[in-house]
């Protein structure tokens, strides 16, 4: 596993968290940070953490802010460079519990295996209730046919702990992106799914932490909704 899979971590400002959150990962496989532009100690942290791990730890770093769909993006298509075979994003802050990642193994012939929060700790309620609105919303505007309301019936698709295949990852790495936050992690699934790829769930237990989710990221994410509805609805342009 650890050859062949790259956990793929963005990060800003995350230098209470990052050297916990990379050595997890680094017992399991390679790890790829994109250093989104961090203020803190983040960068003196991953410089440190390369030093000693070498070519298992690679490091992007921006030096503008570009947030999720970029950081993530970018170490794609450090995966696709190095011919990995899976790809799996990670968060940075210990929402994500490095010892599943010997789990997503269990699904080899799946595209893309979502991370399934159906255990979780300290999530505020209105989390929990956009979670479940977006779910409802994904599984409708990915199913065939107006009519189906339910579609894959997917439990959890907006966790940003999943694995992807190369077919899935090489398509999503150069793809022009209509996201700028976690709405990413909507439209991966979407393309995934334009693509037929086989999806799966891995249920996990999930830890609230800081986060920079705010009313304007859900904005986004609403808005972005919205153009999968009028898309299913045939009012604006397919994905290319």
């Amino acid at each position: 596993m650890a050859n062949r899979t790259l956990v793929v971590i963005p990060a800003y400002n995350e230098a209470a968290t990052i050297e916990e959150v990379v050595r997890g990962a680094i017992a399991y496989a390679d790890v790829s940070v994109t250093d989104d532009a961090s203020k803190d100690a983040t960068p003196t942290i991953l410089k440190k953490l390369s030093k000693e791990f070498g070519s298992k730890l690679h490091v992007i770093r921006h030096e503008k802010n570009t947030h999720i769909p970029k950081g993530i993006q970018d170490g794609m298509k450090y995966a696709v460079e190095k011919k990995y075979d899976w790809v799996i994003t990670m968060d940075a802050g210990l929402s994500h519990d490095a010892a599943y990642l010997k789990d997503f193994i269990q699904f080899p012939n799946c595209d893309l295996v979502i991370g399934s929060r159906t255990s979780t700790v300290n999530v505020p309620l209105y989390r929990k209730l956009i979670s479940w609105l977006a779910a409802k919303v994904m599984n409708y505007c990915l199913s065939n046919g107006v009519f189906n309301l339910f579609g894959n019936r997917l439990r959890d698709c907006t966790s940003g702990y999943r694995r992807y295949s190369r077919s899935m990852f090489e398509k999503i790495a150069n793809y022009p992106l209509e996201s700028v936050a976690f709405d990413f992690h909507m439209e991966a699934l979407s393309i995934v799914s334009k693509h037929n790829g086989n999806i799966k769930e891995l249920p996990i237990k999930y830890v609230f932490s800081n986060s920079s989710f705010n009313r304007k990221v859900l904005k986004l994410a609403i808005q972005f909704a919205k153009k999968l509805l009028l898309r299913k609805w045939k009012l604006i342009p397919e994905y290319p």
